[in-house]
């Protein structure tokens, strides 16, 4: 029985007397009904508003006297819903007290839907007793909320809400002139360079000939023209089914003009062959994207944003508020004020009065280069292409044969005279906005993206491996520098730093985590400084000339719509892009760390993100005068750097009790007052002052859910290989993100990031959610979230002990050593830290220094007998997933 005008959806309760839910829709509005899922204790209606990128509603009714569990079926079912509809209407009468003080049922389904990407907009009472018990919850959609009604027939308040979409995205672009690919044959390019002349002997010469050369070869192949990119044209529309689609368009005018029932058929038969081939376009081009990016996760994101419609960066060129000299200008001033503003205040730096050579060994000269050092250093990394570069480096590096000899004599020259090519310090910048939320009018919310040209980047991978050599070699860096170093990583530096911390809040201690903030850190490096901590570490002679040539006149111009602004000189900083860039920053701020240390802090250091950390016995009411001091000569030692601290931005956690952060007193920091904050975010990780991870879990959930919503809407089209590569990249790869530090969770969060990967599995292998979860993770040969965070900690432990990872973790291990010679000598067992070291009370076993171990001697003695990582990983997975899934499991 519905008003007129209406239609009415509804679900009848399945047991009982009354009881039921339904939906009143208008009659002119355009929707489907979905299938209710059986879910105990839960009664829900649903239905599509237009078509599946619309809208779809689900009206729930959860009784009073439903047990707590209820919850946890109906947030499976959102889950699966979440993935199928990008836009997501939730409400009902969940009859928990949602109310200011909430209940801890509340809490939760609120934390968890949060986490599955759906906001929760009711506030104040629902209900006559002054409870609220009705919400809404929405996805993708805007809710605005009118003021709730008393109605006479129920003690229910009635809530009104208004639901706005966002508008369509805007496609389109300028007349540009390229190059077509169609036309860059690789053998039609080996020919082209075949024919002409060789270049001269100097280095001048060699690198204005390898341009010349390469220019000529592409403008023979594939000269540049205007080309028009049009309007909303999909890339995977091919002519054939344009042809198609004007063939369809005229059996529809056809049969509109006959109304016959042979021109109907011929038109719907004809339409059925037509999103066929729409389908199966789609699905090459999407399977063929992914491929193509399948190594490099950068590349995967952006055609994944690109395939799935979503709003990514504003197109300067279409839209340019400020020109190219504008950005030019405003990136370089930036730097040359901070610059100015430090000089100005700064008085004479000691490191410069007295040079000093290093006693121990030197790096005077590189070894020359050999035609397969040469082939190794052309495929490395990514075939990157500037600007300015005379082809795409991929062309290059397809045409190993052609250019290896006129390479290796320039990396050879260039290496053996100390001087880099001045032709090849120029970078090109385009503007990027940090998010796509801040105001793009404003200069400052633009960050400078640098491209260097592909020859130059070529002669730095030669140079860095013999420079990152000898620093490894002669133990030259900081032991707790983890930034861009072979077996480091923010994980392991995040595992040491919690390790510590839990240990110290588990002996009933506190502790205090301070994150440095350095304004534009790598751009403001000073190039004498860095010569002298360059000598310091004993590079001297040509590698030192190199080097110095390296970084010296180099500009950048920016490039925006087409032009080029005028080149812009830098006059300090690392050059953004680089390969060198992160190994010569590392060397700069090694007496950094080694300062921290001296006052009795800890630090670890990942490039220009340093950590400092402070471990306390009991609980004070104040820092002690040990971080004043420490903090004051930190702040003095960036300023003498001539690198800019940022106090403002400097986050300080206070951890210990929940009250440490509003009632501990902190020192100020360069004329700042230190806050202690309730959570930071370090290396893409959210602390709170107990370390429960609450808040990153929520997090990860909540990002993970949305990126399989997209991974949704292209699954039709993709394979199931392809659309494994997209979830691995996107969705898997947040869950396995520094799992390591979700050892011994409450099962309340880990049952979050269970929930993401049982529905991740289910889009993957299209199981519906009747499904028991486990037969589908044995089918995919997917370890549990428990069983993942237990097998990273055992590869990050692996490495530690073999050499393969960081200083800082072998050193938190140790092998047992029974003191009589027994039988289980020599078991490879690690000694397992005793009450007396750690209590575990606090924490349960959350330490690393404390859990690794156990987990080490859990494993068979033939896993922990291997020396080879990959056998190691294969071995570990085998024996956890036999335990996730029963002994007959491998």
């Amino acid at each position: 029985m519905a008003p007129p005008g209406f239609s009415v959806l509804h679900q009848s309760r399945t047991v009982g007397r009354g009881g039921g839910v339904a939906l009143l829709i208008r009659e002119d509005c355009s929707f489907r009904a979905l299938p209710s899922p059986s879910i105990p204790g839960i009664e829900c209606v649903g239905l599509v508003w237009g078509s599946e990128e619309s809208l779809a509603v689900w009206l729930v009714y959860r009784p009073p006297s439903a047990p707590a569990a209820t919850l946890s079926g109906l947030l499976e079912a959102v889950a699966g819903w979440a993935l199928e509809f990008p836009n997501l209407l939730v409400l009902g009468d969940f009859n928990i007290h949602a109310d200011a003080t909430p209940s801890s049922q509340a809490l939760d389904l609120v934390s968890s839907m949060a986490t599955l990407g759906l906001s929760q907009f009711v506030s104040g009472p629902t209900h006559q007793a002054g409870h609220t018990l009705d919400l809404i919850f929405g996805a993708g959609i805007d809710v605005i909320m009118s003021p709730s009604m008393k109605v006479p027939w129920s003690d229910h308040y009635a809530l009104k809400a208004r639901i706005d979409f966002p508008p369509p995205p805007c496609l389109g672009g300028e007349p540009i002139w390229a190059r077509p690919q169609r036309l860059m044959d690789p053998d039609r390019f080996r020919q082209a360079l075949r024919d002409l002349a060789p270049p001269g002997d100097s280095l001048t010469e060699l690198v204005e000939g390898w341009n010349t050369q390469l220019l000529a070869a592409i403008d023979e192949i594939a000269p540049k023209r205007p080309l028009r990119p049009r309007r909303n044209r999909a890339p995977w529309f091919t002519e054939e089914l344009r042809k198609m689609k004007r063939d369809l368009r005229r059996l529809e005018r056809v049969w509109r003009g006959a109304r016959d029932g042979a021109s109907r058929t011929s038109y719907r038969v004809f339409m059925k062959t037509y999103e066929m081939a729409v389908k199966a376009a789609k699905k090459s081009y999407f399977s063929a994207s992914i491929a193509s990016a399948s190594s490099r996760p950068a590349q995967l994101f952006s055609i994944i944003r690109s395939l799935t419609s979503l709003e990514g960066q504003p197109n300067l060129n279409n839209n340019r508020t400020h020109s190219c000299e504008a950005f030019a200008s405003f990136f370089a001033e930036k730097v040359l004020l901070l610059r100015h503003d430090l000089l100005a205040n700064l008085d004479t730096i000691k490191e410069l009065e007295a040079p000093r050579l290093s006693s121990g060994p030197v790096l005077d000269h590189f070894d020359r280069i050999s035609p397969a050092d040469v082939d190794r250093f052309l495929q490395a990394g990514k075939p990157t292409t500037c600007p300015l570069d005379p082809c795409p480096s991929w062309l290059i590096r397809a045409c190993p044969d052609e250019v290896r000899a006129p390479l290796g004599d320039i990396i050879n020259l260039s290496l053996g005279t100390g001087i880099f090519p001045g032709e090849l310090k120029e970078a090109v910048v385009r503007p990027l906005l940090k998010k796509t939320s801040l105001d793009p009018l404003d200069l400052s919310n633009y960050r400078p993206v640098s491209n260097l040209p592909f020859l130059g980047k070529v002669i730095e991978r030669a140079v860095a491996e013999q420079l990152g050599r000898f620093l490894d070699e002669t133990s030259a860096l900081d032991p707790f520098q983890s930034g861009f170093r072979a077996g480091h990583g923010t994980e392991t530096a995040l595992v040491a730093l919690t390790d510590d911390l839990r240990r110290q809040l588990d002996r009933g201690g506190s502790g205090l985590l301070i994150l440095l903030d350095l304004s534009a850190a790598f751009d403001m490096v000073d190039h004498e400084l860095l010569d002298h901590r360059l000598a310091d570490v004993g590079i001297q002679g040509t590698v030192l000339q190199w080097l110095r040539s390296f970084l010296s006149d180099r500009g950048q111009r920016v490039a925006l719509g087409g032009e080029l602004s005028s080149r812009h000189s830098l006059v300090c900083g690392v050059p953004q892009g680089a390969i060198l860039s992160p190994m010569l920053f590392n060397i700069f701020m090694r007496p950094l760390a080694q300062l921290v240390r001296s006052f009795g802090l800890g630090c670890h250091q990942y490039a220009d993100d340093t950590q400092l950390y402070l471990l306390m016995d009991g609980h004070p009411n104040s820092a002690p005068d040990t971080l004043t001091r420490c903090l004051e000569a930190v702040a003095g030692w960036l300023r003498g750097s001539r690198l800019k601290l940022n106090p403002s931005k400097t986050e300080v956690l206070w951890l210990g009790r929940d009250d440490m952060g509003s009632r501990g007193q902190l020192p100020s920091l360069a004329g700042v007052q230190l806050v202690p904050a309730p959570s930071v975010k370090s290396l893409g990780v959210i602390f709170d002052t107990s370390l429960s991870m609450e808040a990153q879990i929520t997090a990860i959930t909540k990002a993970a859910f949305f990126h399989l919503r997209q991974a949704k809407q292209l699954a039709p089209y993709l394979s199931r290989p392809d659309l494994a590569t997209v979830i691995h990249a996107t969705v898997t790869s947040r869950l396995d993100y520094c799992n390591s530090l979700y050892v011994g969770l409450p099962l309340r969060l880990t049952q979050k990031l269970q929930r993401v990967q049982n529905a991740a599995a289910r889009l993957l292998t299209g199981s519906s959610l009747r499904d028991h979860i486990h037969p589908v993770l044995y089918q995919l040969h997917w370890l549990p979230v428990e069983y993942r965070i237990r097998f990273k900690v055992l590869v990050l432990t692996f490495k530690a002990l073999y050499g393969l990872g960081p200083s800082y973790l072998r050193d938190r291990l140790s092998w047992y050593a029974p003191q009589r010679n027994l039988r289980s000598t020599n078991n490879n067992t690690l000694k397992v830290p005793g009450l007396r070291e750690v209590r575990l009370a606090s924490t349960r076993a959350r330490a690393f220094s404390a859990a690794a171990p156990t987990w080490w001697n859990a494993l068979s003695q033939e896993t922990r007998a291997l020396r080879d990582l990959t056998s190691f990983r294969r071995a570990c997975k085998t024996e956890l997933f036999r335990q996730a899934f029963g002994q007959g499991a491998a």
